[in-house]
């Protein structure tokens, strides 16, 4: 059984960020993925925004990474040359009562450190976003767009540098908690058995599934995983818009939004639709519900302009209903396992989050050994 010092499963945005913290912390560092490359799934499928941190629970882990997060993402992007805007977003009212809500809206940015959205007019709005129909809208100046593949290249990249390898076509396929540290068992064409000192769980959507495929994990500390896909539908004629555009948040979700890639091309979603298997293929008829969302603050959409884009999968940790769940980076102190870190619940702001996170990671480790 070969040795190592530290393995990360998942090489998605949060595994890339945890591997280069620990490898340039001078961590002798693993990342093991299944499938054939970095970030194909949850990373890869979605809207490559740049969150400021406005609608998460006060003090919870995913307001604090998410705020945290990206102020160190626009100073990477920065630095390194990622390509990515800061091309702020407008949380727009179609109705007074809409309206009415906007101050709740703001004051909650303000109590996650979020205190730059600034209350519009509608004629603010309209000088901003022609197009646009509202009653009054929020302006976030700090939310941004950024391309994810890009930056995950990137994070490897720094990761490689400081020693770190990553192996694909690699999964974890079980393994157990010994003394002597974390035995797992790797499959794929080349399988072969590793011990490590360290090993983090970040697995994204199979998170739960590889926490239950540890012997000595404790079983009643695992969440179960629940799916919510995402879908997302483009636009296929002339995007009017240079803004990110939320309508204000109905219950269960953030309403159907529009988002621009760095091409200035715009689309629409996600919806949530809860699934119990893995599946990104997307529904055309799911589209038709969107138009009459749309219209309510661009009523100009023509008929026939949505077409089937792509979908995403939220790694839930709650059930349909259920109260909004937060990041959970679970350590020793929860599961008296030296060595063993978990990452469970790991959604939007992931991406933005994911510096952050990774250093926080990196704390729950230090703990320990101190």
């Amino acid at each position: 059984m070969e040795e190592v010092d530290c393995v990360v499963a998942g090489a998605g945005v949060v595994g890339l960020a945890v591997a280069r913290a620990l490898a340039e912390a001078g961590r002798e560092v693993i990342i093991l993925d299944a499938a054939e490359g970095i970030g194909t799934e949850t990373s890869s499928r979605n809207s490559e925004v740049i969150h400021a941190g406005i609608y998460y629970a006060a003090g919870s882990l995913m307001a604090r990474a998410c705020v945290a997060g990206r102020q160190q993402l626009y100073a990477y992007c920065a630095e390194r040359g990622i390509p990515h805007a800061n091309c702020g977003k407008l949380i727009v009212a179609t109705d007074d009562a809409e309206a009415e809500k906007l101050d709740g809206i703001r004051a909650r940015a303000a109590a996650n450190g979020v205190p730059d959205l600034r209350r519009l007019t509608r004629e603010d709005a309209l000088a901003m976003e022609p197009a646009l129909q509202c009653t009054a809208a929020l302006l976030s100046p700090s939310t941004g767009i950024i391309d994810s593949h890009a930056y995950m290249l990137s994070l490897q990249g720094d990761a490689e540098r400081a020693g770190a390898v990553c192996v694909f076509h690699a999964p974890v396929e079980g393994g157990r908690c010994t003394e002597a540290g974390i035995e797992v068992q790797v499959g794929g064409a080349e399988p072969m058995r590793l011990r490590a000192r360290s090993f983090v769980n970040a697995g994204g959507l199979h998170a739960p599934k590889l926490a239950a495929a540890l012997a000595g994990m404790p079983s009643q500390l695992i969440p179960k995983a629940y799916y919510a896909k995402g879908n997302y539908f483009t636009l296929t004629g002339k995007n009017p818009f240079s803004r990110l555009v939320y309508p204000v948040p109905v219950p269960g979700g953030l309403g159907t939004h529009l988002t621009i890639d760095l091409g200035g091309q715009a689309r629409f979603g996600p919806d949530v639709e809860w699934i119990d298997r893995i599946d990104y293929e997307v529904d055309p008829r799911r589209g038709d519900s969107f138009y009459a969302a749309i219209r309510r603050y661009w009523p100009d959409l023509p008929d026939g302009a949505l077409a089937p884009g792509y979908a995403g999968i939220r790694p839930k940790t709650v059930p349909p209903g259920a109260p909004a769940q937060d990041f959970v980076v679970m350590g020793h102190a929860a599961h008296g396992i030296p060595g063993l870190v978990h990452l469970f619940g790991i959604e939007s702001p992931g991406l933005t989050a994911s510096l952050a996170l990774a250093d926080h990671v990196a704390e729950v480790m230090a703990a320990r050994a101190a």
